[in-house]
């Protein structure tokens, strides 16, 4: 029986290996190493984030961006973005260097045993020559990034993929030249892509129900007046004392009533382009404001859009592919390879659909933990970011190693005994920041 399995090999997954090898376990990682950022980002595509809060976490803080960037030459500084490209290269390195082994195969099932424990199914891998596999599991990690809970308007969900499709499903939009796309959305997954689009000679417009476009503004310098820093200090998920909030205690976030951390996951950090695209963005595009799709049908080989207004009014768009930059919403139910039964009874944060965990991450069902968007409604915003695994992981071993019996329980046959990296051994009153 496998002590920790780990479903999913992003920047959530690779880092809670690290941490979870550096504790003496040895987990096994299912998934392809950085998924989303190699196969549904295309070129030219930049960090929005800042790369001192793009970092992958491992337990001596040893392999960050910077370290990655300077072995390829370059420097990573504030305020200059980084090419969504070095960023997935980075955590490839970071896999080679920082954590187990990634088993490049597909979690397909994940059931829970009447005596504890999980059955664990996998795929064959392809190409490997390996048979479907199912094995036993004390502890399961779910860190499945944001691809299972894509977000695609109800109006849209009809048409055939051909015709629409969502964000995250482009590595390439090269497919697109001289077409015309329409991009529904107004974050930066909808406002870079559109300017992407228009870059490469795509007719392109932009649908969004707000009644304008936010834009971030450039960040200040790092080193500011005192004064400065305490009106509005920096944090990973930009400038205030709200977002600090945030990003420095996910804990504090944990122990909101269920309702006030529902609305806040769905309010908090709305749509908003980065700033170094403004310029680019502005006159390339084409935008409707205020307006949203209220029905969409084939027309030929075209899709017709009726286009509903805040004032009523229905004007029909015709084009040849819709683009759903409409982000992703965390619900339990997207989770195909969960146990009907485990799901349905796992406890949930209010009506947010996604599931309550305790301060390691732990869900209501035993030896059942999540990471990343999922985690987001329990410990807040940054959880749907990178920002939030350096938070996340060393969290997670904890809960692992507890419900093992390796922390302050007895050690079961055969697991390690080494201590517990610093700031992991025992309960303390920082648990719940």
């Amino acid at each position: 029986m496998q002590d920790l399995v780990v479903v999913g090999a992003g920047p959530y997954g690779l880092s809670i290996a690290s941490h979870a090898a550096a504790a003496g376990l040895r987990p096994r990682v299912f998934g392809r190493p950085m998924a989303a950022w190699r196969d549904g980002m295309p070129p030219g595509m930049l960090l929005k984030s800042e790369p001192w809060a793009s970092n992958l976490s491992d337990p001596k803080g040893a392999y960050g961006l910077a370290a990655y960037a300077a072995t390829q030459g370059v420097e990573a500084r504030h305020g200059v973005p980084l090419p969504v490209g070095l960023f997935a290269s980075y955590g490839l390195w970071f896999a080679e260097k920082a954590a187990p082994p990634v088993e490049e195969r597909t979690v397909t099932a994940v059931r829970p045993r009447a005596g504890g424990g999980f059955g664990v199914t996998v795929d064959g891998g392809g190409d490997s020559g390996r048979h479907r596999e199912t094995f036993l599991a004390r502890t399961v990690v779910l860190a499945v990034g944001v691809r299972p809970f894509a977000d695609v308007p109800g109006p849209l969900r009809a048409l055939a993929p051909e015709r629409v499709s969502h964000s995250v499903d482009h590595a390439d939009l090269t497919r697109f030249k001289g077409l015309d796309v329409t991009v529904v959305g107004a974050g930066q997954a909808a406002l870079e892509t559109a300017t992407l689009l228009a870059e490469q000679g795509t007719t392109v417009r932009v649908v969004a129900r707000s009644h304008q476009l936010n834009w971030n503004t450039l960040p200040p310098p790092v080193e500011r007046p005192l004064g400065e820093v305490a009106r509005a200090p920096h944090t990973g998920l930009g400038c205030g004392w709200k977002n600090w909030l945030y990003a420095e205690t996910p804990g504090l976030f944990r122990r909101l009533p269920a309702s006030t951390r529902a609305r806040v996951f769905t309010s908090a950090l709305g749509p908003a382009g980065a700033w170094w695209l403004r310029e680019r963005f502005e006159g390339a595009v084409e935008v409707r404001l205020g307006e949203s799709v209220a029905a969409a049908a084939p027309a030929g080989d075209r899709v017709r859009l009726d286009l509903v207004s805040t004032r009523g009014s229905v004007d029909a768009v015709t084009t040849d592919h819709v683009i759903a930059a409409t982000g992703f919403t965390p619900r339990l139910s997207r989770l195909g390879l969960l146990d009907e039964r485990l799901r349905r009874s796992l406890r949930r944060v209010g009506a947010s659909g996604a599931p309550e965990t305790d301060a390691v991450f732990e869900t209501s069902h035993p030896g059942l933990f999540v990471t990343g968007l999922l985690s987001a409604p329990s410990f807040g915003p940054s959880m749907r970011f990178v920002l939030g695994a350096t938070y996340t992981a060393g969290r997670v071993v904890r809960g692992v190693r507890r419900r093992l019996g390796t922390g302050s329980r007895q050690l079961p046959s055969g697991a390690s005994r080494e201590p517990l990296p610093a700031g992991t051994a025992q309960t303390n009153w920082m648990d719940g920041f």
